[in-house]
């Protein structure tokens, strides 16, 4: 899970064109903090999850799912 986290993170984050400092900055995390959860080398607390997902305008919810491709090919299969 802490790899699904951390690549969902850089994914949404890179798509808005935020950098990890500029995301840093907005969530009020330290910019390590962002890195280490993008390179799967820390599990982010509930509360920083909040902070991320309100300054990438997401829902957590977006944060902890899986990949896109992955829902789009359970929905095929059903």
């Amino acid at each position: 899970m802490v790899h699904m986290v951390g690549n969902k993170l850089k994914e949404l984050r890179i798509k808005k064109g935020l950098s990890q400092q500029r995301l840093a900055k907005l969530a009020r995390v330290p910019q390590s903090t962002i890195w280490y959860i993008e390179q799967g080398q820390r599990s982010p607390t509930l509360k920083t999850l909040e902070k991320l997902a309100k300054a990438l305008e997401v829902h957590i919810q977006e944060l902890v799912s899986q990949n896109d491709s992955l829902n789009k090919q359970k929905k095929e299969w059903n």
